[in-house]
């Protein structure tokens, strides 16, 4: 039996490398006709080794370089449903990479890595050199991660003449070293790897100016360098009290039952838990037409405050932060609403007193620790009167929906590198959500502490501003001074002049916000045009 499985992943291996050098010999035939052509003006090829739907940055590059009439090829893998622009647009080509075979699965870790890494370079090859017609003007590529693709690239865009573009995300070596240490061999090795083949490019793209400078220091790169900061595509936007009502009718019935005797009452769809309609009718037979026929909805005043964090459940994120804070918060609303948390009546007998109201903390995402943090919660909020933390899973066109129904933000992103900022904190800002963020090195570039939201160190800090920010909710001043300082940001149109003043003054006091589309033109657009402009 154990004579058999050998012989049977002995002929794999064998099959695996004669498949894979027949590969590398039709890529490198394919090559070589490749080389005789001239790159295509006015076309993109950009490279995400990851979920393509999962990568908003790199779909929102690809419909500015579509929009822009650039062919764009979009490389990555199959998972979520991507933004829909990116099927609508005709210039728009997705090409999916290739999973490795199941059978990969069964055969033992020591084969089955390299095989994997093969498969995907050969893949990531086939991708770029044949599957596009002719090469692209332009390649560009999101880092990290690094390996292999940083490489990848680099080759590919020396032998056929396309313009490397990185797009710096973050550091690929030190979320390695999150899971091995800084001093891990590893680690060393790659670092090393992203300096030798990240140093030079065509253009290099930044999320923040702390980013650039360190790179610009430290490993002295090579070519265009400019800072786009991540900004929200248009559709994000604070939600009105309709789009709050029609949003949870149908998120009602996912709520978890135990939420029922912490949450208002809701009868859909005329109320629910956030949103009512006055001047209800006695009874109507067609609740459809009835439901049509009332005023608008508006936000019930008994409702609870609705905070929102979307996490990875990794731990960059330490989720333990926020569950203390919310204990503090428990504890100092019993305290504030003269109420007896072991034999309190109920909720809506003290309502009136209440000068910090119910929180109802609401967690976004997935990852490996949620299981382990969610069933702490339940354990403590058996006890608790004034807070209630759930998951809850959404389809991503609700996803800004919730943000812009919400009342207040959490971001407990601590950067690996402290070189990235948190694209959640950006699609909040986009919804009109403040935010409280934990705090680290560049955080300032994207929340300025009192304008657009609070900025914490500790657990004991972010109960405090919650205190602040809820208290006679949902008349808070505090809360609304915020939310003014984003709805006036995102109204004013981008100050170009200052913008390249704070772009290359590390920001000052003033504070541009601009979308994504008008980033981009400023930054990216430029950059792109320069040669076809100059030739075509």
């Amino acid at each position: 039996m154990i004579a058999n499985e050998s012989h049977g992943f002995h002929d794999f291996f064998i099959f695996a490398t004669l498949s894979f050098f027949a590969l590398l010999l039709f890529i490198v035939v394919n090559v070589s006709q490749k080389v005789q052509q001239t790159p295509k003006l006015r076309s993109v090829a950009i490279l995400v080794l990851g979920d393509v739907g999962r990568s908003p940055r790199m779909m929102y590059h690809a419909e500015s370089f579509a929009k822009l009439g650039f062919d764009t090829y979009l490389i990555g893998y199959k998972g979520s449903k991507p933004i829909l622009s990116l099927t609508s647009l005709s210039n728009i080509r997705l090409s999916y990479l290739s999973e490795s075979p199941p059978l990969v699965t069964r055969i033992p870790f020591v084969l089955a890595a390299p095989i994997k890494i093969v498969y995907q370079i050969a893949t990531i090859l086939y991708t770029l050199v044949y599957d596009i017609p002719r090469p692209p003007e332009f390649i560009m590529v999101q880092n990290p991660p690094s390996i292999p693709t940083l490489a990848l690239v680099w080759l590919v865009g020396g032998i056929t003449g396309s313009k490397v573009i990185i797009d710096w995300h973050n550091l690929g070596y030190s979320i390695l070293a999150l899971k091995l240490g800084k001093t891990h061999l590893l680690v060393n090795i790659a670092k090393r790897f992203e300096i030798m083949f990240g140093r030079s490019a065509y253009a290099h793209l930044f999320v923040t100016n702390a980013m650039r400078t360190h790179l610009e220091q430290e490993w002295g790169l090579i070519g265009h360098k400019a800072v786009l900061h991540d900004r929200p595509p248009s559709h994000f936007h604070k939600c009105p009290p309709l789009e709050v009502h029609e949003l949870f009718i149908r998120l009602g019935r996912s709520i978890s039952p135990s939420l029922a005797d912490f949450l208002p009452s809701a009868s859909l769809p005329y109320t629910t838990q956030l949103t009512e309609i006055r001047g209800l009718p006695p009874y109507s037979a067609s609740p459809t037409s009835a439901f049509s026929s009332l005023s608008t909805p508006t936000l019930r005043k008994d409702r609870p405050a609705l905070l929102v964090s979307s996490t990875s459940w990794t731990p960059d994120e330490d989720f333990g932060i926020l569950l203390e804070a919310l204990k503090l918060y428990e504890s100092r609303a019993c305290e504030a609403n003269l109420t007896n948390c072991e034999n309190s009546q109920s909720k809506h007998n003290s309502k009136e007193r209440q000068v910090l109201p119910r929180i109802w903390m609401v967690i976004t995402g997935k990852g490996p620790l949620k299981d382990r943090y969610m069933s702490e919660v339940e354990l403590l909020q058996k006890n608790w009167q004034y807070v209630r933390c759930t998951s809850l899973w959404l389809e991503a066109e609700d996803y800004p929906l919730l943000l812009g129904s919400a009342d207040l933000g959490v971001s407990l992103h601590s950067s690996s590198s402290a070189l990235d900022l948190p694209m959640k904190i950006v699609d909040m800002f986009g919804c009109g959500l403040p935010v409280c963020a934990l705090d680290f090195a560049c955080l300032p570039e994207l929340v300025k502490d009192g304008i657009n939201g609070l900025v914490f160190k500790n657990a004991s800090q972010l109960a405090e501003h919650l205190e602040t920010l809820l208290t006679s909710f949902p008349s808070s001043s505090a809360l609304d001074s915020l939310r003014t300082n984003l709805q006036r940001a995102l109204q004013v149109p981008l100050n170009v002049e200052r913008y390249v003043h704070n772009h290359q003054h590390q920001e000052g006091a003033d504070w541009d916000w601009g979308s994504w589309s008008e980033n981009w033109d400023h930054v990216v657009k430029p950059l792109v045009l320069r040669d076809s402009e100059r030739f075509g």
